[in-house]
């Protein structure tokens, strides 16, 4: 399946996720319009939200709480997009300059905190003690791993072992977040609970090292931003580590330096280590063996069409290029 096929058995409740976004997006202060508009419309794959929508479908969940849960996980996800470019000083997402670009860093900064209490005050409005544990916990999480990302920048010892928890906490967490909600929601066993956020936690490792990997492997049109962002930034992402553990001396001092130095200037040297080292081929077989254990994680599902787009989602998310 591609994308539009895997969204079909849920094509409505996406049309009315857009419209809550819309309408829930809306300030008295102009600034937050013209900003969370911009981010929010640029043409994202909504697939957080979308993962929320077919958990609770695969559960047999036939009530409407499910369309403000997806799109309080899109203003969570929004909201750490907007601080993530912040931090990364990145210029340029989805082929459209960023909002800090536009608007500056101060600006961004303070309209992603407006939708992550935005995100907040919906919580609240469903009124489900347990959604509020999952996403308060999911959101603590992900500020974790932001902070051990950082930890992390430009430290040529950062192994797979850190590596792996940075992506786990930053990025897998809200995908585990979103599938266990619609789990919750449709008030199922606590394993079916545990089962369906074991497969929204493989798919975002899977889906994060498809991104890394993507970065010394395409090109900016493709997949929306500079090739070798993470280079520049001194993120040593795991095609940087593989190289680095399996190389020659020579290609290992020539990474160890450019990651504490970042900057671009050696990406050519840079790829042809990672090249030589088969360095993106391990990274894309490690993502599949996390598609493979999403795809098992959903064996206790009966059989529906939900069922069938989120096991295609797990392939997706691994043959994607952009």
């Amino acid at each position: 399946m591609d994308l539009s096929a895997i969204r079909a058995p849920v094509t409505d409740d996406l049309q009315a996720v857009d419209e809550l976004i819309l309408q829930r997006l809306q300030s008295n202060v102009v600034l937050i319009n013209q900003i969370g508009h911009y981010i929010v419309g640029s043409g994202g794959k909504r697939l957080r939200p979308l993962l929320v929508l077919l958990a609770a479908r695969a559960c047999g969940y036939g009530g409407a709480r499910h369309i403000d849960m997806a799109a309080i996980i899109e203003f969570i996800h929004t909201a750490t997009l907007l601080h993530d470019d912040v931090v990364d000083g990145s210029e340029l997402r989805r082929n459209r300059d960023t909002a800090n670009a536009v608007w500056g860093n101060e600006a961004s900064v303070l309209v992603g905190d407006f939708l992550y209490s935005r995100a907040f005050e919906m919580m609240v409005d469903v009124g489900i003690m347990r959604v509020m544990d999952v996403l308060s916990h999911a959101t603590n999480r992900i500020a974790e791993g932001e902070v051990l990302q950082l930890l992390n920048t430009h430290d040529p010892d950062t192994d797979e072992a850190r590596y792996m928890e940075v992506i786990e906490r930053k990025t897998a967490t809200l995908f585990e977040a979103g599938t266990r909600l619609g789990a919750v929601l449709s008030e199922a066993p606590q394993d079916v609970e545990d089962r369906l956020a074991a497969y929204g936690m493989h798919l975002g490792v899977a889906f994060q090292l498809v991104d890394d990997a993507l970065d010394y492997d395409s090109d900016s049109e493709t997949i929306g931003k500079h090739i070798g962002d993470d280079l520049e930034e001194g993120k040593p992402t795991l095609p940087l580590i593989r190289a680095m553990a399996v190389g020659s001396e020579a290609q290992r001092n020539m990474l160890r330096k450019v990651i504490e130095e970042g900057g671009r200037e050696r990406i050519g040297d840079v790829v042809s280590a990672i090249v030589e080292t088969d360095a993106l081929s391990y990274t894309a077989q490690l993502a599949k063996r996390h598609a493979q254990l999403a795809h098992e994680a959903l064996d206790v599902l009966p059989d529906s069409d939900a069922k069938r787009a989120l096991l295609a989602t797990a392939d997706f998310a691994v043959a994607r290029r952009y």
